[in-house]
């Protein structure tokens, strides 16, 4: 995809105001992130969209199950919403696809709006979607704002991790990634998704279906390090196997009984000059504990050196994803217009600090030449 480099330059002006910022969804996700923005110094929360039309009206602090209102009513006109708060940045997550997502975003981009999306597809979606990503691209550029796909996985622990521990290897042959993690801090969209509480034989009728996804991303992580690392991919081979439960667990949102599906065990086998070169190997359930399976991460590079990392408990995916979205800000408003993925942005760090720290004093006024 080919950048432009709009020339930027300095308009002298006094120390910026706290960073509008508004949150699309108000699922696990969106309502974590909410939180998380409300208790950073330097972000103002100052609106909520929700695709959910029993919550449109219900005050964001009810919906966060605050003890006082914030008197932010969850709107279900995004054009309107952003019309009355003029935000800075949103960060959306309200689906998954990008071609759910892509709607949502052209509305921000038009109105000048900065984006910062959790749908996992958005985190790589040159390979899932190129026609929409190059769409998209331009349509950023064209109202000067920009566009960051992030999240836990895809975009940190089983791709841009990998990505910076290659940069110690003269040679790579093969890559592997295993994430072993707890499903349960999830809602129930990602249950579904998991067949978690179905029975096996539905759980392969699902996969064969369609209705079974496993884990979304593979493909955008396995593109994601090939691209950084010079690997043409020929081909992805996945399979999705039922993890069963040998005795009762749940959750907030779903029970499992014995004999049902506690969650999905995810691989995928990418192929490079006729030879596998990446394997992403994803367990994940509900409560593994209770069958004394210990949660987390690992990545084997072999080449020279070969490259060993692990960790356990794993990195766990809503608060990781929740952090990365909110400590990208300053990331997605320092870059240039356009579309990003995690590759091309300097890494997020933790925002300790008031967020204004990280931007420049004065406004910044693009132009193109």
């Amino acid at each position: 995809m080919t950048r432009i480099s709009p020339q930027r330059t300095r308009v002298t002006g006094n120390p910026r105001e706290p960073v509008r910022v508004l949150v699309l969804g108000t699922g696990q996700m969106g309502s974590g992130i909410a939180r998380l923005v409300l208790a950073r110094p330097g972000l103002q929360l100052v609106g909520a969209f929700g695709r959910r039309a029993q919550r449109v009206g219900l005050d964001l602090g009810q919906a966060l199950d605050l003890e006082h209102s914030l008197g932010l009513p969850i709107s279900g006109n995004l054009e309107q919403l952003i019309d009355e708060t003029q935000p800075e940045v949103a960060i959306q997550a309200t689906c998954s696809r990008a071609v759910d997502a892509a709607t949502e975003i052209s509305v921000l981009l038009r109105n000048g709006v900065n984006v910062i999306s959790i749908a996992e597809e958005m985190a790589y979606p040159e390979y899932g979607a190129p026609a929409l990503a190059e769409s998209l691209h331009w349509e950023a550029i064209s109202h000067g704002v920009s566009i960051l796909g992030t999240g836990v996985n895809p975009g940190f622990v089983m791709d841009l991790l990998v990505i910076a521990l290659s940069g110690v290897c003269l040679q790579i042959d093969t890559i592997t990634v295993q994430r072993v993690n707890n499903l349960s801090p999830y809602g129930l969209s990602v249950m579904m998704s998991q067949g978690v509480g179905l029975t096996p034989q539905a759980f392969r009728e699902g996969v064969e279906n369609g209705t079974i996804a496993g884990h979304l991303g593979f493909a955008e992580s396995i593109h994601m390090i090939a691209h950084a690392v010079g690997w043409d991919i020929e081909r992805i081979d996945e399979s999705r196997e039922p993890i069963v439960s040998q005795l009762r667990r749940s959750t907030p949102f779903v029970e499992v009984e014995p004999g049902q599906v506690a969650g999905c065990h995810h691989r995928a086998i990418a192929y490079a000059g006729g030879r596998p070169v990446i394997t992403l190997d994803h367990p994940q359930q509900i409560e593994p504990q209770l069958e004394d399976i210990q949660t987390g991460d690992r990545i084997e590079i072999q080449g020279t050196p070969t490259i060993n990392l692990a960790g356990t408990p794993e990195i766990p995916g809503g608060q990781a994803t929740i952090a990365l979205a909110v400590n990208a800000i300053p990331r997605i408003l320092n870059a240039p217009p356009g579309l990003f993925n995690m590759t091309d942005l300097p890494v997020p760090a933790a925002m300790l600090a008031d967020a204004r720290r990280f931007l420049p004093e004065e406004m910044i006024e693009i132009r193109y030449d």
